[in-house]
């Protein structure tokens, strides 16, 4: 089992976190073996896991992808990116693999959970041409005006927009095709968007299950699996590239470290990008 280090309370923890009630930011960092999480968050996780072994998979999986598609984007002529819901900073950010590629890189992650923020600013302190800004996905017109974002991303130029391991947790009702318009306007021509989102399309049992968990807990977020016709939909004004809207595991895989031994874990999210025309 990855490493995780309990802590006690817990001088990095920004004022006025409720550490009673568990975040989806928090829960991601437990599953990917971090440290910044409460007791409430391990317990979640551990139903989780319980329920769906293979969760701790899903989630390297999601990561793998990332490099990827930074990767990907890079190469593609990309040198701005936009990380929405970026969570809690462990190996491998956006700024990591961009600034690999291309120093030049500018980054800014958008997060609505205070430990996400603090420790990404910690760790932003003396990086240059990346920020953080916190902020509620459903607010995209909050999130452009934002000083980080006017200071560090030229909207006249393309855009690297990624959504990983978000928009399932924004119901029907909050019109997440409404949302992705505003996104969508607000790009430049030749701007990528990079989503991965939960299916039960090819799981028979666990995500069920794995939605009741949270359902249960005082989370605020709650899963809302789509099918593969209606995660497109999300994609509406961008064009898909190659292969499409495919399991996570299956999109453009560089080796065994991006695909799974677990079959069932590389299909759990559905991962695509599109590119506005």
């Amino acid at each position: 089992m990855p490493r995780c280090f309990f802590v006690t309370q817990q001088d990095w923890v920004p004022q006025g976190v409720d550490i009673t009630v568990p975040s989806v930011a928090r829960l991601y960092d437990y599953i990917l073996g971090g440290g910044h999480n409460f007791a409430v968050d391990r317990a979640m996780g551990e139903q989780i896991e319980r329920v769906m072994p293979g969760a701790r998979e899903a989630a390297r999986i999601n990561r793998a992808f990332l490099g990827r598609v930074v990767r990907f984007m890079v190469d593609r002529g990309i040198r701005q990116f936009l990380d929405i819901g970026s969570g809690i900073p462990t190996v491998a950010n956006v700024h990591e693999v961009a600034r690999a590629a291309d120093p030049e890189c500018r980054v800014v992650y958008v997060d609505r959970d205070a430990v996400a923020v603090a420790h990404s600013e910690l760790i932003l302190a003396d990086v240059d041409h990346a920020a953080v800004v916190r902020a509620d996905m459903r607010e995209p017109e909050a999130i452009f005006a934002s000083p980080q974002v006017r200071e560090l991303l030229n909207l006249d130029e393309p855009v690297g927009l990624l959504m990983l391991l978000m928009l399932h947790w924004i119901p029907d009702e909050a019109d997440p095709l409404g949302l992705m318009r505003q996104y969508h306007d607000a790009l430049a021509s030749g701007s990528h968007l990079a989503i991965t989102h939960v299916s039960h399309d090819n799981q028979e049992t666990g995500l069920t299950e794995v939605a009741d968990v949270i359902k249960r807990s005082k989370s605020p977020d709650q899963v809302n699996a789509r099918t593969h016709a209606r995660i497109v939909e999300l994609f509406d004004g961008f064009d898909l590239v190659e292969p499409g809207l495919v399991g996570c595991g299956e999109w453009r895989p560089s080796g065994p470290a991006d695909i799974s031994g677990q079959a069932a874990m590389n299909t759990l999210l559905y991962a695509g990008v599109g590119v506005k025309p």
